[in-house]
Parts: structure tokens; sequence; C-alpha cells
């Protein structure tokens, strides 16, 4: 990756309120991201027409942008596209001149379209563009019927952020730009369309008997990354009063199940941050190949089917997503430099749903394994890396390349060490809630933020000069204060995994089931996670754990993950076929690629012990390869819940 160094001033930050700007050299009215310009004109709404070609892989479309103009003598516009072959393109109804400029490595091709007449500031023209996608578009993931639960029909899925909405659409992808949207797409008949909007009706396609039109509004501008479209053989079910599950048949019931406590957790967040403005609040399962946990799009989140636990004790990601719809969805990053006002505000109100939900124990139990998150992070880009700075630098560097853990959980530290300096977590809570009305609808710096969190904490601004600004937002590594979390719930997992690590052979049946059926699967999680921490377990000890707590039968895909991982660490060769299994039957990155490292880096079993194991090995780390090559193209965001 090339990044290059912030620089950092050294000098103590007394000033109550610093220029961002000049401590980081980014420049808050332009996005190193983009190459549409905010300050000359601003996308308003877009009026989308789609036909889906699942023969081809593509799109062709037809947007209509209405474009406010921000200055006099207003004669060209740039919009972001990636890979898009334009057809025509139109201002008022008028031919409009265009041409894409060269392609940059991870900014895709600036469209330039210059308009047949000029416009003064404060006024509107709508820009329409007829183009159509290419079969590799970032954005886009086709799935043959096979990739797919039910095997018999294809699947399209989206995913935009964090710039990736310019392979699907022409637009000023940028969050800084905050725009409504309407959308016509036409599909097979077979197949079921839903998008980050509100359903707004279906009719058969006029042009094509064969085919359906579904219709979608989203009234709440949101910026373009939040754009998203599936297609598929979907079912739905009711789960409360706004919200629906959507999903392949397979999966419909189980997930109407594992996301009934939707409501309550929405009622939760309103409580906390303010009324839910987005209307709907679906959540839709992807087929197993959806290779992230969740998405946060409005009105429609998406999930990976592997939080299908069975017993509800994965749906804390579904809280994280809802907390979006407040920080991030609501109030936004005006770039990627400032990622963390989007996770660390979504990290903090997520916990705090849980804190509501379950307990305070619960929430500090969270943060403490957030720490561990924040820790493996900065250990693999390096401690002295500017990408782990909380405020890094993107110029010349992909948001793709910066994605980590480090904006959701230094950005969490950060929010809980002003919680504990400035009266608790009520008090803090009053903030976030605050912050959240004054810059609803609107995309925001840090500088913006911390201009507004020196205003409501007015009374306390000897505190929140004593705060190290500099060393937390602009220096690499790990945070300059470890918060003091409540260890009561991690405290049983540590003693059960040392009792493990100190076990010898006789001391085995010492070991009951009991032991873990008193721990939460969130505790059991973390005992495993500490085992994976230290070398690997005797192969006697192993075998005895399964014997004991029968831990092959969990259905939780996070205890399942570590639990193979030790297996084979240890080098047991009955669980070889059962990690390959877990690696291949669904896509999640956070699972799959460290189930094909353990098997790869454990895979010198002698062919005595494992036959052909090897062989196996390596037939499906090369069907991985191809896996990520030629069928999951999108970007891959590590740290994505």
């Amino acid at each position: 990756m090339r990044a290059q160094r912030v620089p950092v001033d050294y000098r103590p930050c007394s000033a109550r309120l610093s220029s961002l700007s000049a401590v980081t050299g980014l420049n808050v009215m332009s996005d190193p991201c983009s190459f549409s310009s905010f300050t000359r004109c601003v996308t308003k709404h877009l009026n989308l027409h789609l036909h889906l070609d699942f023969d081809r892989h593509v799109i062709r479309g037809r947007v209509a942008l209405t474009v406010e103009v921000l200055e006099d003598r207003f004669s060209t516009l740039t919009l972001d596209s990636s890979d898009l072959s334009v057809v025509s393109v139109t201002a008022n109804g008028q031919p409009a001149r265009f041409s894409l400029g060269p392609k940059h490595s991870f900014k895709g091709t600036p469209l330039e379209i210059t308009l047949p007449f000029d416009l003064s500031r404060g006024q509107h023209v709508i820009v329409e563009v007829t183009y159509e996608t290419s079969p590799s578009a970032t954005a886009l993931q086709w799935l043959t019927p096979e990739q797919t639960a039910g095997k018999k029909h294809p699947y399209l899925f989206s995913q935009c952020q964090a710039h990736h909405c310019r392979s699907m659409i022409p637009c000023q992808d940028t969050p800084s730009i905050k725009h409504t949207y309407y959308a016509q797409v036409s599909v097979p008949k077979d197949l079921v369309t839903v998008m980050s909007a509100v359903r707004d009706g279906q009719e058969v396609d006029p042009q094509d008997s064969g085919r359906i039109i579904y219709r979608f509004r989203q009234t709440v501008p949101m910026p373009s990354y939040l754009i998203a479209i599936v297609a598929g053989a979907l079912e739905s079910r009711e789960i409360g009063p706004r919200s629906r599950v959507w999903s392949e048949k397979e999966f419909v019931d189980k997930a109407a199940f594992e996301f009934s406590e939707t409501e309550a957790m929405l009622k939760t967040a309103e409580e906390l941050a303010g009324p839910y403005v987005w209307g709907q609040y679906d959540v839709l399962v992807l087929p197993p190949s959806f290779p992230y946990g969740g998405m946060e799009n409005p009105c429609l989140t998406f999930a990976t089917p592997t939080l299908l636990a069975g017993d509800k004790s994965l749906s804390g990601v579904i809280a994280h997503e809802i907390s979006h719809s407040w920080t991030g969805n609501l109030v936004t990053n005006k770039t990627w430099e400032h990622f963390w006002l989007n996770e660390g505000h979504t990290v903090y109100l997520e916990r705090m749903i849980g804190r509501c939900l379950e307990s305070e124990q619960f929430r500090q139990f969270k943060a403490i394994g957030g720490w561990k998150d924040l820790q493996d992070s900065v250990n693999t880009f390096g401690a002295n890396n500017p990408l782990t700075n909380l405020v890094p630098s993107l110029q010349d560097v992909s948001p793709d390349d910066a994605f980590s853990s480090v904006p959701y959980e230094k950005g969490f530290a950060l929010l809980y060490h002003l919680e504990e300096q400035l009266g608790g977590p009520e008090v803090f809570m009053g903030f976030v809630k605050s912050y959240i009305q004054r810059f609803a609808y609107s995309s925001v710096t840090t500088e913006e933020w911390k201009n507004y969190l020196f205003a409501y904490f007015k009374d306390k601004v000897d505190i929140l000069n004593k705060v190290d600004w500099n060393a937390w937002m602009f220096t690499p590594g790990m945070p300059p204060v470890k918060p003091q979390y409540d260890t009561t719930m991690a405290d049983a997992c540590n003693a059960l995994s040392q009792r493990w690590l100190q076990a010898k052979d006789q001391d085995l049946n010492s070991f009951k089931q009991s032991d873990v059926k008193t721990l939460s699967s969130h505790q059991v999680i973390e005992f495993l996670s500490l085992l994976l921490q230290e070398d690997p377990l005797p192969l006697t000890h192993v075998k005895k754990m399964q014997e004991v707590y029968d831990l092959n039968a969990y259905m939780n895909a996070e205890i399942r993950f570590r639990w193979l991982r030790l297996c084979v660490r240890s080098r047991w060769e009955e669980a070889v076929p059962l990690a390959l299994k877990m690696a291949t039957d669904q896509g999640r990155m956070k699972f799959t690629r460290p189930l094909f490292r353990s098997l790869h880096f454990n895979s010198s079993f002698t062919r005595t012990e494992l036959h052909i194991t090897d062989l196996h090995v390596c037939f499906y780390c090369l069907f991985f390869c191809f896996f990520c090559v030629f069928t999951v193209r999108l970007p891959f965001f590590p740290f994505r819940h």
C-alpha cells in the first residue's frame, strides 16, 4: 500500500479549538478519494432507471442528477465513474459534451461534462447520463445459482462503501454530498428486488412481459456509498411494526427468529439517540458467499447468514448496524479520513444499547474485546504506520487499504476516555445525542466534532484541554491512555483458560460440562480467543475439551470458528474436514481467510497421521484463490462488521 506520513505537531495541545487541517495537512474542502468538487456544485437528487442483465452481468442504466450550482458562470461538471460505458449525456434535455479523463489506480475515471449553457449560483440543472456498467464493476457481485442457498436462480448484490458506487452509477461519489433518490429497476419476473429505500410498488415491465419493474423512494438525504441493490429469489417475514427480514427461503424463517428483537433494539436506540427517521428498518440475509458480516444500508441492513446461531447470540451485529442509522447514515464523515466519526460513535452507541438491554458489565466486557481487536490491528499494520492514526491522511491512499478496526476501537476508546473524564455514560451520551441532532442530515469533519464538543462542555474546558488531542488523533499506534474496564465478565474466561493452559494430563478429569454452562456465548468466545493467543494446547487437552464441552455441536459461528482453529493448531486430524467445510460452506472473509491460513500453516501432518490432508488443503486453498480472484471481486473490508 502507498501511504503518506501525516505531519505531526508534538507541541502540547492546550488551545481550546485547534485547526485540524493545520496539523494534518488535510484540505477539509476537498475529498482525496473523489474527482468531484463539492465547493462548486452539489447533487440534491438521483432518479435511477436500471435494467439488470444477468446474462451479461451488467446494468444498463439511466440516471438523472438534480444538481444545485454553488458559483456563478458555472458550465462544467465532473462526476466520478469507474469502468462505465457512457452512451450519452444531456443537461435539461439538451445534448451535452462529455469526455472521460485518464484512469486513476483507485479513483476510477473523471467524467467531464460541459453544459450547453452557463448557470448562476443557486440555480439547478438536471444532468441525465445513459450508461452501462462493466461485468467487473467493483460495486456489483453477480452470483450464479450454484453460489446461492437455493441453487436455482442467480443473485446480485452491491457493496458501494467506500468509493465503489461510481462503478454502478456516475455520481459525485463522496460522503460529503447527500441526496435523495428514486429508482425503477427491471429484473426477470422470477426475482425480487430490494434497495436501501422504501418500496414504492411494482408492475410488469411494459417493454418485456417476462420482467418486473420494482420502484423505490429514499426521501432522507444520504451519501452515494449507501445506495444498495439486491435481486434474487427473495422471501420476507414481518418481525416488527416497521421491520421485515428478507432472504432466500432457506434462511428466512431462521432469520425471523434470530432477529426478532430488532424492534427492542430500535426503541432502545431511539431513547438514546433520538427518533429513527428512515421509516422502515429491514434486514436482508444474503447468500452464504456474502463476504462481510453486515452493512448499514438505510432501510435495509445487509447481514451474513453466519449470524444465524439459533440462539440470538450474534444479534449484536444488528445493534451495530441499527446504530449506524444515526451515526454514519444521519451524521456522516465528510471524507474517509474522518471515518472514525462514523465507526467510533457507532461502536459507542452499539455498546450503550447493550448496556440498556444487558448490563453495564456486558458493555465493559465488549469494550475489553474491542481493545484486543485494536491491538491486533496495530500489530498488523505496525505501531508506526500512519494508517493507525485516528485521523489518517488518505492522499494517494485507497480507503480500502486504510480500513481496519482502528477507527472502530480507537474511536470508541477516545469516546470512552472522554466519558470517564466528563461525568459518566449518562452525561456523555447526552453529548452524543446532541451532536447527532446538531449535525443531522449533514457531513462533518473531526474539527467540527471537536468544536462542538468544546461548545457543549463549555463549563469543562479545563478538562478537555488536558486531553492529549495530538496523541489521540495524529499519532500512530495504540492510544495514549488505556481505559480501566470492569473485568467481572472477563475474569471467568481468564480463569478457565488458565486452568486449561496449566493443566497436566492427570488434571484433565477435573474439567466438567458445567465449566461452560455457566458462561454466556460471548464468554465462550472470549475463552477460546484467549487460548488462541497462547501456544497450541496438547492434543490430549483438545480431545478432552470436546469430550466434556461438546464444542462441535455449537452452531454459533464465532465459537465454531475459534474452536476449529484451536483444533487445527493442536493437529487434531479429525478437525481438518470440519474446518475445510466451514471455510467453504460460507464466504465471510473474517472466518474463511484465517481458517485457510491455519490449515496451511498446520498442514505438515505426516501422511500416516492424516493420509492426503495436505493435498486436500492445497486443493481447497487453490479453490479459495480462484474464488477470491474470479468470483468475489469486491474490495475486502477485513474489519467490516
